[in-house]
């Protein structure tokens, strides 16, 4: 993909604009995905244990989650199955998230303070209708012009299609979408996003640390509530001021 670039004379001091992952970075939702996964997964005699989840399946969306757990229990899917494996689970997350679902320290305020930078875009492998849900317990929901989820792409990360698909919006936005800052924590995102040329704050919600510093991230944080207008700043002077 080219790479966008700003006159000197009009290159902002910040980053322009954010593009946010959703689960694992804005809500701590992961317990009650495994726990719709495991009631979906009863009629089928499949038990998902935790471990499994966490160590196998943490980093897809719910169509290569089913696929995976199925043919990692010798079980084939057949045509159009996992569209309703999808929708089975649906209610079940919805149910759970409503008593269950717990945001991040400090998501809420980045978000508002990333929106008064630029607009602001969620990219996720959720549906869209969990990510509502998630930003309007957040109370953030306004704030966010753009939700690309999982109804919206054909590949789940790391393929790019998601993250193409928001510099789009970007650039509709009249923003130069090379320019964006990405907000991730797993490593099929970063490698998402960097495919794209975006510059990737890793936070450490769902992997260790020294995992996430192995991958293209430009920066490490072991929380989002370490995501500082200061911090952001420094990398945003590292990034471009060259």
């Amino acid at each position: 993909m080219a790479r966008a670039t700003w006159p000197c004379q009009h290159r902002p001091r910040v980053f322009p604009a954010t593009l946010f992952d959703f689960n694992g970075v804005l809500v701590d939702d992961e317990l009650v995905h495994l726990a719709a996964f495991q009631d979906t997964l009863v009629p089928y005699g499949i038990t998902l244990t935790d471990a499994d989840y966490w160590d196998k399946y943490l980093g897809f969306d719910d169509v290569g989650a089913f696929e995976a757990i199925f043919a990692d229990n010798g079980r084939e899917l057949l045509p159009g199955e996992v569209k309703g494996l999808v929708e089975a689970k649906r209610p079940h997350y919805m149910r759970r998230a409503a008593t269950d679902l717990k945001s991040f320290p400090g998501a809420a305020d980045l978000v508002r303070r990333r929106r008064a930078a630029g607009p602001v875009g969620i990219v996720s492998g959720a549906l869209e209708d969990e990510i509502e849900l998630g930003l309007n317990h957040l109370g953030v929901r306004e704030l966010v012009g753009r939700i690309i989820s999982a109804e919206r792409t054909r590949a789940s990360k790391p393929d790019p299609e998601g993250y193409e698909l928001g510099i789009a919006w970007l650039h509709s936005q009249g923003v130069v979408g090379s320019h964006a800052l990405v907000f991730e924590d797993s490593p099929a995102g970063i490698e998402a996003a960097v495919a794209c040329g975006l510059t990737v704050v890793a936070v450490a919600h769902s992997y260790e640390v020294s995992l996430l510093k192995s991958t293209g991230a430009a920066l490490v944080l072991p929380t989002i509530a370490d995501a500082t207008d200061e911090v952001l700043a420094e990398l945003y002077r590292f990034r471009f001021s060259k």
